[in-house]
């Protein structure tokens, strides 16, 4: 299964639950990193996740691209996405 079908088939409630149904692992997130998910389910691009959290939570520049550098090295770590899942 590649990264994208993979993201895709996490289960996401409003409150920042997340579970894998590939590995049963379950997890919470903060609203930013909710947001990041839905964009990455979506199938959003790199500069359409920036300008949609952008718009959602008034944060600006390098404070949001770290903010996303930091959630995909989570989602590495987690195994949610392989070592070559580029944004």
């Amino acid at each position: 299964m590649d990264d994208r079908q993979q993201l895709r088939d996490l289960a996401l409630n409003d409150k920042g639950f997340v579970f894998d149904p590939l590995t049963g692992a379950t997890f919470s997130t903060n609203p930013t990193g909710l947001q990041i998910l839905r964009f990455l389910q979506e199938g959003a691009d790199r500069s359409a996740i920036l300008a949609g959290l952008q718009a959602r939570f008034d944060v600006r520049g390098d404070d949001l691209t770290r903010d996303l550098d930091e959630f995909v090295s989570t989602l590495r770590r987690q195994g949610l996405v392989g070592q070559d899942f580029g944004l």
